[in-house]
């Protein structure tokens, strides 16, 4: 009987997987461009479906199958053009997408911010109504020298979206509080406060009985550039971008609020204080809701009324979405959407299509956006990211 044994198997080093030469940044702008194409992929289906001379076309496709398809064609291609030309085909609509874009950014970095340290917040539109009627109460109730009025007014919006957040950070860290219940909640609260607010002798315009405030005081107004709607409260989004860019990655307080986003346990057991860091970002990005407030009722809505936040604080929330949580892609991800709301007034006008698309499109990007296993199944040629995922699955700890 032989006593050899068998040689040992060789063993194969495990082959890495494949990864793009490209940063990650880079990929995940990438996918997001991806998830716009295919947005609009989507909206164009929608329009041909909903376009009466192509329903018309189809009646008799079997004898002219090319009427169907030029029907086709031309009712995209015009909807498209109307929506571009009303974005960005002129001074005039650009202007009035960059002014759509300004709340949007305020209110996007606000939800980013409690994004990166872990929190889901879904109370912006609480912040930005609580900022505005504090802002709007300033504006027309106190007369101030010019200058000084803007900037007591601004400050009041801030400390008005500061306290909102705050109470919502105080619950989580003092009682666990979810946050997500108690923003959506206190959204609640501030929306019925300022309609009350609005039938009180206090807020309500003399002389009129349905619920608008008094004008805000000129010297209260954000400057505005020319003939157009756009003021100065962009440039403050711009510096808030700046700002909360300079807070995450520069400063000893967002290395913190970093780390209880990636690992809140990690983060205790390493001496760091994470209900601290929960107030923190809450406070902040209150006071960034609030600022968001101040732009509607000191630069573009002047009179305080209940729809001042309109859906400001929910589409906030999208754009922090498809901004994938950064200063700069929430920058990017607001003028985007600012241009859709510019740009479907003008496509509603010229071609009847419904503004409601702009909005279909919004949320079928931030579908996308937040599914990149589809897009790069559709997209086969987007490398990969190994180390990338969405910002739900990176930043809320929930």
């Amino acid at each position: 009987m032989s006593t050899e044994t068998a040689p040992a198997p060789v063993q194969r080093p495990a082959q890495a997987p494949e990864r793009s030469g490209l940063p990650s940044w880079a990929i995940q702008g990438l996918v997001s461009l991806s998830a716009i194409v295919l947005a609009l992929l989507v909206g164009a289906i929608l329009i041909i479906v909903g376009d009466d001379d192509v329903k018309t076309a189809v009646g008799y496709f079997g004898a002219a199958p090319m009427d169907t398809i030029s029907a086709a064609l031309s009712a995209v291609g015009e909807a498209y053009k109307a929506l571009a030309v009303g974005a960005i085909g002129g001074i005039d609509p650009i202007s009035e997408s960059l002014t759509q874009a300004t709340p949007l950014i305020c209110g996007g970095l606000a939800v980013s911010l409690a994004f990166r340290t872990g929190l889901f917040n879904i109370g912006a539109q609480g912040q930005l109504i609580m900022g505005a009627v504090l802002a709007g109460y300033v504006g027309f109730a106190w007369h101030l020298p010019p200058v000084l009025h803007l900037i007591v007014a601004i400050v009041a919006g801030l400390i008005g979206g500061a306290i909102w957040g705050g109470v919502v950070g105080l619950l989580k860290a003092r009682t666990g509080a979810h946050e997500v219940i108690v923003t959506i909640m206190l959204n609640y609260v501030a929306i019925y406060l300022l309609q009350w607010l609005l039938t009180t002798t206090t807020f309500q315009r003399p002389g009129r009985a349905d619920p608008i405030s008094p004008v805000v005081d000129a010297n209260a107004q954000y400057p505005q550039f020319g003939d157009t709607r756009l003021h100065l409260g962009f440039l403050l989004a711009l510096v808030a971008a700046v700002f909360v860019w300079w807070l995450l990655n520069k400063s000893t307080i967002g290395f913190e609020l970093r780390a209880v986003g990636a690992n809140a346990d990690a983060s205790k057991t390493a001496g760091m204080s994470v209900g601290r860091a929960y107030v923190i970002a809450m406070v902040v990005a209150g006071a960034l809701a609030g600022l968001a407030g101040t732009q509607q009722v000191l630069g573009t809505d002047l009179p305080l009324t209940d729809g001042v936040a309109a859906s400001v604080g929910f589409d906030a929330i999208t754009v922090a979405l498809l901004g994938r949580g950064t200063p700069l892609g929430t920058v990017l991800a607001g003028l985007l959407f600012g241009a859709l709301n510019a740009g479907g007034l003008q496509m509603q006008l010229i071609t009847q299509t419904p503004l409601t698309l702009t909005t279909v499109l919004q949320a079928t990007i931030v579908l996308f956006v937040a599914a990149p296993a589809l897009v790069r199944s559709v997209f086969r040629f987007l490398p990969k990211d190994r180390g990338s995922g969405t910002i739900l699955a990176k930043g809320w700890n929930g």
